[in-house]
């Protein structure tokens, strides 16, 4: 049940950064390129993504930390391909254009939103073990 319940946290995730990415594209973009934009964008959707997991990680109800990392990287997983199929079937980008978020030494910053995504569920759920104070947070 729990991996039905991520899938489902999962699509909330895809649907909310669709509508970051819309409005990066709208807002951010023409003020400071696309590039720049979506370097900041990187940071902008891994707080969403913390924020949606952090609202929804006692509904999905994982019973181990293993299940957790499973977890993130089962969105991490589903993300790319959503990534990658939409960047090809529906934007018609070049796979270069495509990969330069991920090349650290261009200054695509996605693998890291990915890395954070994969452990935000374990994240958030260690926050829910203990008492919420800035130092559960740190």
């Amino acid at each position: 049940m729990y991996l039905f319940r991520a899938f489902a946290i999962w699509l909330a995730i895809i649907f909310a950064e669709s509508i970051h990415s819309t409005l990066r594209q709208i807002f951010l973009s023409p003020i400071l390129g696309d590039f720049l934009a979506r370097r900041i964008a990187v940071f902008t959707g891994t707080i969403l993504i913390f924020a949606i997991t952090y609202f929804s990680i006692r509904w999905i109800n994982a019973p181990t930390n293993r299940t957790l990392l499973g977890i993130g990287l089962m969105w991490v997983v589903l993300t790319v391909g959503f990534e990658f199929s939409l960047g090809f079937f529906v934007f018609n980008y070049s796979w270069q254009r495509m990969l330069e978020d991920y090349d650290i030494s261009r200054g695509g910053l996605m693998g890291l939103g990915l890395l954070l995504m994969f452990f935000a569920p374990l994240l958030i759920s260690k926050i829910f073990r203990k008492p919420l104070t800035l130092q559960t947070i740190l």
